[in-house]
């Protein structure tokens, strides 16, 4: 860590990841997104990235779990109705799925109620984990998400899940806006276009920490092991 005009600062990993203040939060692992039998899935979209990804959060979260560090399970959400959805909203579904609703209307995912709505089996909560239902793409924006990190003393957080340019991007620009530190798991995101995953990773490799799955998951596991040694 560093001191600047009498501000300490974080600047090594293992500061900012520390257990004491630090959430784990997993960005619309849902089957919607990520399962072969979702929405996107059976549109014949390329999952294939997330295979890994699953993985390794899979790892993460279990790493978590085990070390203590707070688990905040994001959840898209889409009401019946296109009720959560406004003009400029289905707008924007309209460009962002353009190739894959291949002139058909908005897609329609992760409906409460659905399947699709659901978690993938590897990262379902367990019932004290804290889940945040989402209708935007900023996991921040119309959630009480700020409200349970400020709650539990969380300043940094580390993200995974997906999109890489879409959920997962635009909740790490809020969290850092709500000047929180925040780590990209580098292996943990993923996206079903990999030219704009590669191009969210280059902007966001100059503006947020990256660490692999398994550098947070030792750094977690050392800090509990030398908290047990000196009990």
């Amino acid at each position: 860590m560093i001191t600047i005009d009498g501000k300490t600062v974080f600047t090594e990993l293992a500061e900012i990841v520390d257990q004491a203040h630090t959430a784990l939060l997993l960005i619309d692992m849902q089957t919607d997104f990520v399962g072969d039998d979702g929405v996107f899935g059976r549109l014949g979209i390329d999952l294939s990235m997330y295979d890994s990804s699953r993985e390794r959060l899979a790892a993460l979260l279990a790493s978590a779990r085990r070390n203590g560090v707070l688990v905040v399970h994001v959840q898209n959400t889409a009401l019946p109705g296109r009720m959560s959805d406004s003009p400029a909203q289905i707008r924007f579904n309209l460009r962002m799925h353009e190739a894959a609703r291949r002139g058909g209307p908005p897609l329609r995912y992760t409906v409460p109620g659905t399947a699709g709505h659901e978690f993938i089996a590897e990262l379902t909560p367990r019932a004290d984990e804290l889940v945040v239902s989402k209708y935007r793409s900023s996991a921040f924006w119309g959630t009480n998400l700020q409200l349970l990190l400020q709650s539990n003393g969380i300043t940094s957080v580390v993200i995974g899940g997906c999109t890489t340019e879409g959920c997962v991007e635009s909740t790490a620009r809020d969290a850092m806006f709500s000047d929180r530190y925040v780590v990209i798991v580098e292996d943990g995101v993923g996206s079903d276009d990999p030219a704009q995953h590669d191009a969210s990773m280059l902007l966001m490799r100059h503006r947020f920490d990256l660490a692999f799955a398994d550098e947070i998951d030792a750094l977690w596991s050392a800090k509990s092991s030398a908290a047990e040694g000196g009990s």
